[in-house]
């Protein structure tokens, strides 16, 4: 009988061996979750929806205008879930990794809602029409001093084609060509 073992021995080579130890691993791990006691009952209980009464909207992600579609839950007028439109004929059911987080742009908590200026190296929130008027006076003497191609106009991969058509635009009106975007799509 021994001979018979040793010659099984033989047969099975470091591939084999391998093979023969993951399966002997898996079966070992498995059950040890398949144990009596870690295995709850099953309850009858549903799951909860936290938004009753909230609908599913058919969007456009904003990100890159390239149009992929997301489901947006919403509820009480407040968009708070999302989700991949998976019968989209352009994302097919799929997100970049900007797309997937879109719902970040609106309920961020880092998110600035008003302008801000830093003053004795502190931030201090100001009114938008003084942000707006110290920006604009600032760039009015730049372009006065240097000319308009002093400026460079970058776009952002969070415009949608709307903020991308009027940002050119608004370069155009300024008067130069120096404008880019991050993504170039």
């Amino acid at each position: 009988m021994s001979s018979k073992l040793s010659d099984l021995s033989m047969k099975v080579g470091r591939r084999g061996f391998l093979k023969l130890a993951s399966l002997g691993a898996t079966l070992g791990a498995t059950s040890a979750f398949a144990s009596a006691d870690s295995i709850r009952p099953a309850t009858k209980e549903e799951i909860k929806n936290p938004y009753p009464g909230s609908k599913i909207v058919k969007t456009i992600c904003s990100i890159c205008s390239a149009g992929c579609g997301i489901k947006a839950e919403v509820h009480n007028g407040v968009w708070v879930r999302q989700d991949v439109a998976q019968d989209h004929p352009i994302s097919e059911g799929s997100h970049c990794c900007k797309g997937i987080d879109q719902i970040d742009l609106v309920k961020s908590k880092q998110r600035v809602k008003h302008p801000m200026k830093k003053v004795n190296n502190k931030w201090e929130r100001i009114s938008w029409e003084t942000a707006i008027s110290e920006i604009s006076e600032q760039m009015l003497k730049l372009r006065k001093e240097n000319g308009p191609d002093v400026a460079m106009f970058l776009g952002s991969a969070k415009f949608n084609l709307q903020q991308a058509f009027y940002f050119r635009k608004f370069a155009a009106f300024w008067g130069t060509n120096n404008i880019d975007h991050v993504a170039r799509i």
